[in-house]
């Protein structure tokens, strides 16, 4: 009798646990959703399980966006950064657009006894950055453009702009043909703050988090 009392008990314990766990794995909802979906596609509703897939991949991206943010460079010396964060921008374009704009992240940086300021952003699979592979690629079209320069960053080959009268800098840099990682600047004394920002930045972290 106190052994079938006991394995009751642990039944019972595990059934808990059991269930324990089933829940908090339905209380993510990114789970709910594509289980909604599923149900919703195999019940014939296709348009309602495409939106419930739809915001499933949003807060997917969400939380892939939360990892990317923490590849980006830290402050320089003399400089404050705040936390990167996913550009409004971009968000309302992907809804606009359907989801197909892209992950785009940004970091800014604000000199702490001066004027001067950056943004370094970080774009991922959107349709802009596949366009520019061409010009990063093609050593003629690179010179063309005005104000700019052949920027090395390890084995890659960057972008950088400088425009004097402005004071302004943009260094740029495009990864697998999908990943463009880029500084603005503005207020600078001279375009070399935005290139070391660029070349601080973990390129060995970018591709693991953003690999597919």
């Amino acid at each position: 009798m106190f052994l079938m009392h006991r394995n009751l008990v642990g039944l019972a314990a595990a059934t808990t646990l059991a269930l324990t766990a089933s829940a908090t794995a339905l209380a993510d909802p990114v789970e709910e959703q594509i289980q909604q979906g599923l149900e919703l596609y195999q019940s014939g509703e296709l348009g309602a399980a495409i939106t419930e897939l739809e915001f499933a991949i949003t807060d997917i991206r969400k939380a892939m966006s939360n990892q990317i943010g923490d590849t980006f460079p830290p402050a320089p010396e003399g400089w404050t950064a705040a936390p990167a964060e996913s550009s409004a921008e971009a968000a309302g374009a992907a809804a606009l657009f359907g989801g197909v704009m892209g992950t785009m992240i940004e970091r800014s940086y604000s000199q702490n006894d001066g004027n001067g300021t950056l943004t370094a952003k970080l774009m991922i699979d959107n349709p802009m950055v596949q366009g520019l592979a061409a010009m990063f690629n093609n050593p003629m079209l690179m010179a063309a453009q005005p104000n700019t320069e052949r920027l090395r960053v390890g084995r890659e080959t960057g972008m950088l702009k400088w425009d004097v009268e402005n004071a302004s800098a943009e260094a740029s840099l495009l990864l697998d043909g999908r990943i463009l990682m880029q500084v603005e600047g503005e207020n600078l004394d001279s375009p070399d703050i935005a290139a070391d920002l660029l070349k601080a930045w973990d390129m060995d972290a970018v591709r693991e988090q953003t690999a597919r």
